[in-house]
């Protein structure tokens, strides 16, 4: 008996061409996907075109053969849907792709994950400035971003030259290990700065880096003398 094909339009799912089959907010869209002949059901619907707006419903066999045809590699980007949804497409590209996009993502997350935030108050004592400034020179020591801001209160807004002479004491006290990345701003209540680690205190970083891994090898650090009997 002859195998029919019914085409039919797929509505409320878009697929571009760099995430071929990522639905955003879909729960039911599988982390790892069944590719050619790992594909269990005996009918899917295979997307097909340069936007995805029209698919085509057939036996498994069928989609697998025009896989072949093409070149491209069927897979199961919808498994829960009725019949499941495949997409023909050259996994092997796909898969580099979202492991770059993956890595990109991680590096981003670490690098928002280094912010820290260090928060004042309009009207400090000068022993609490001055514990501030350690911390944030503690924070910057670490390579992390320091957020140094202060939230107003009440009618303390309608003074915001008092706040700024605080952040402008730490950002004084933190001068020789920071630079100021971003210059004071309000939003909403809140009046910040961003510090970032200077260059300076980069390289101090290296060559404390340095001098430890020399301390377990005997190797002298970079920029220490060695001296010849």
């Amino acid at each position: 008996m002859a195998r029919s094909a019914r085409r039919t339009t797929v509505l409320g799912t878009h697929f571009d061409g760099d995430h071929p089959f990522d639905v955003t907010g879909s729960a039911n869209i599988a982390k790892e996907f069944r590719v050619n002949r790992r594909i269990r059901a005996e009918e899917v619907r295979v997307i097909r075109g340069e936007d995805s707006s029209e698919s085509t419903v057939m036996h498994i066999r069928d989609a697998l053969d025009m896989a072949q045809e093409e070149g491209l590699d069927l897979v199961e980007v919808g498994p829960n849907q009725n019949p499941p949804v495949c997409r023909l497409l050259d996994y092997g590209r796909f898969k580099f792709i979202q492991s770059k996009k993956q890595r990109e993502a991680r590096k981003v997350s670490r690098s928002a994950s280094k912010q820290k935030d260090v928060r004042l108050s309009p009207v400090m004592s000068d022993n609490d400035i001055e514990t501030k400034i350690n911390m944030t020179k503690h924070l910057l020591a670490e390579g992390a971003k320091v957020r140094v801001f202060v939230r107003f209160r009440g009618r303390q807004r309608a003074h915001p030259e008092i706040a700024m002479k605080v952040l402008r004491k730490v950002a004084e006290g933190v001068a020789s290990v920071a630079k100021l990345e971003k210059p004071p701003g309000m939003e909403g209540r809140v009046l910040s700065i961003l510090l970032a680690p200077s260059l300076q205190q980069k390289e101090r970083e290296r060559q404390g880096k340095s001098a430890a891994v020399a301390a377990t090898s005997g190797a002298p650090a970079d920029g220490e003398a060695t001296t010849e009997e």
